[in-house]
């Protein structure tokens, strides 16, 4: 679900939900807002719910977007919680495999996507711990080391020798 004309802000953008979606929405919202390290900003981007470095901290994004760390989103069947650190790095994506399979939850992902029904499809206490763990400088350095294996990092890094 895209947010609707005139929505610009994360509360507009949950307002703008159905009641059953945003009861949802609301809750996991809620367990990200009390894990996001300082430093991290939370905005509508994207159509989404969006917790990143802004701009004015760190411009050199690759597509001049505030660097997405996670995103909460309502889509048509299901909503999702994007999890860019288990995106970027193995050791929290085994984690976050392991929180579902010890809870019994069922985890269906995509790369860096979570995608519920309900907040209780989530193992939500895991979740946070996997949020709160990595800090913005953190989550900068994560992001510099991936630029470098793609072709744009690559080439770049064949210039400057």
């Amino acid at each position: 679900m895209k947010a609707a004309p005139g929505v610009t802000t994360p509360t507009q953008y949950v307002a703008s939900l159905p009641a059953d979606r945003r009861k949802e929405i609301a809750a996991v919202r809620t367990i990200v807002q009390q894990h996001m390290p300082n430093g991290y900003e939370e905005r509508l981007l994207w159509g989404m719910i969006m917790w990143g470095i802004p701009l004015s901290r760190f411009p050199d994004t690759y597509n001049k977007q505030p660097l997405c760390y996670v995103a909460l989103a309502a889509q048509k069947n299901y909503s999702s919680l994007y999890l860019m650190g288990c995106y970027g790095d193995t050791g929290q994506l085994a984690a976050l495999k392991q929180a579902f399979a010890a809870t019994g939850k069922k985890l269906e992902m995509g790369k860096s996507c979570v995608h519920f029904k309900a907040a209780s499809d989530l193992p939500l206490d895991a979740i946070g711990k996997l949020i709160a763990a990595v800090t913005p400088e953190q989550w900068i350095e994560i992001y510099q080391e991936s630029r470098k294996h793609t072709k744009a990092g690559k080439a770049a890094a064949a210039k400057r020798k």
